[in-house]
């Protein structure tokens, strides 16, 4: 008798990581990007990670990922630059404090959905790798992005166009 409740715990145990509703952990690596400013890489993050993600590894295209950050934690380790990107101009944070992604299908190792900045939504696909990590899952990927697709940063011209984001996101 002990035997099957033993295995009947077990079993119900390993359900919860077949398909679970995780909440991302906010880490300063969790959403990074790099960009050209005067031809020199300028990296920074974003912090604020929010929302939901709905992993079913059994079955990778119930899958669901909602998630936004915080456009005012903008931080590339220079305030004076942090406070411009946050202006009107670049990413408008009293306008538009969020940046999200919704996915929209995930298929295979890839994952497609749509990305809202500044109030701009386009559809992005990037691919992505899941390992379990930490009592939850560890998602990582990147994309490219033209910031003057979203309206970001007008007509500079030296801060290049192409925006490379890299997540690296832990949840539970």
């Amino acid at each position: 008798m002990r035997t099957i409740f033993t295995t009947i715990a077990i079993a119900i145990a390993s359900m919860a990581f077949v398909s679970a509703e995780l909440k991302p952990v906010d880490t300063a690596e969790a959403v990074t990007f790099t960009i050209k400013n005067f031809g020199i890489n300028t990296r920074g993050e974003i912090k604020g990670l929010k929302g939901t993600i709905k992993w079913d590894a059994a079955n990778p295209a119930a899958s669901v990922f909602n998630v936004t950050a915080d456009a005012k934690t903008v931080n590339t380790g220079i305030e004076m630059r942090d406070n411009h990107l946050r202006k009107e101009e670049y990413l408008n944070v009293e306008k538009y404090p969020l940046i999200s992604f919704a996915s929209t299908s995930v298929t295979g190792n890839t994952i497609k959905g749509n990305l809202t900045i500044k109030g701009v939504t386009k559809e992005i696909s990037f691919p992505f790798t899941v390992k379990p990590s930490n009592g939850g899952y560890l998602f990582e990927g990147s994309f490219d992005i033209n910031r003057r697709d979203f309206g970001v940063g007008g007509g500079s011209v030296s801060l290049s166009n192409n925006l490379s984001v890299s997540l690296k996101v832990q949840a539970k």
